[in-house]
């Protein structure tokens, strides 16, 4: 009898044990998509601002408006004359970030779930990843003559822009690496100012 009331006893731990992370899931969830919420909320907001007084309808979020709605790390590490396409980053339309969602709370916990982050998502290390980058690269002097933009995305950092052929790409690949939690770096830099750009670019003005 005491061996049977011991595992009743047992059993709620055990399905508190298998619930735990379902209950922290949710609250990754809250923080990925946080974001993209508060940018629709506060869009939503200006719109309702300009109803006019006849009573006009309130004005919507252009679906195809392209914007930063996660709020990625995204800035110019270096800033050469002449012309270089900028890249596209992380900006995409409201429709891409909407489907985007459950993918980047897929993607953002798979290092959590595996214990190979402390974090509860990966997409939580970018700030710090992106505030490292700009203190070691700041007026650096191996970066003259390029144009390049960094974009960071769960401890993914992105180099792309334009750089002479004798740009050592390399020595800029491994300074990213040595940043402290970045976990893959990926250069993207176009030398012939002919080329198509080996990046997305935004997209023409309509």
């Amino acid at each position: 009898m005491r061996e049977i009331e011991a595992r009743r006893k047992g059993r709620p731990r055990d399905r508190a044990q298998r619930n735990a992370w379902p209950a922290a899931f949710a609250v990754v969830i809250a923080q990925i998509v946080a974001p993209a919420i508060a940018a629709s909320g506060e869009a939503s907001g200006a719109a309702h601002s300009a109803v006019t007084a006849s009573g006009a309808s309130a004005l919507t979020i252009d679906p195809g408006e392209i914007r930063n709605w996660y709020n990625d790390p995204f800035f110019a590490l270096s800033s050469a004359p002449g012309a270089c396409p900028q890249p596209l980053g992380p900006r995409m339309t409201k429709a891409e970030a909407d489907d985007d969602a459950h993918y980047r709370v897929e993607r953002g916990t798979t290092c959590w779930l595996a214990h190979k982050c402390t974090k509860p998502n990966s997409y939580l290390y970018d700030a710090d990843i992106a505030a490292a980058i700009r203190e070691k690269f700041k007026g650096a002097a191996s970066l003259d003559g390029t144009s390049v933009w960094i974009t960071v995305q769960r401890r993914f950092v992105y180099a792309e822009g334009c750089a002479p052929a004798a740009f050592d790409r390399a020595a800029l690949e491994r300074g990213l690496a040595a940043i402290p939690d970045v976990e893959q770096v990926f250069v993207r830099l176009r030398a012939d100012p002919h080329a198509r750009p080996p990046y997305k670019t935004l997209p023409p003005a309509r």
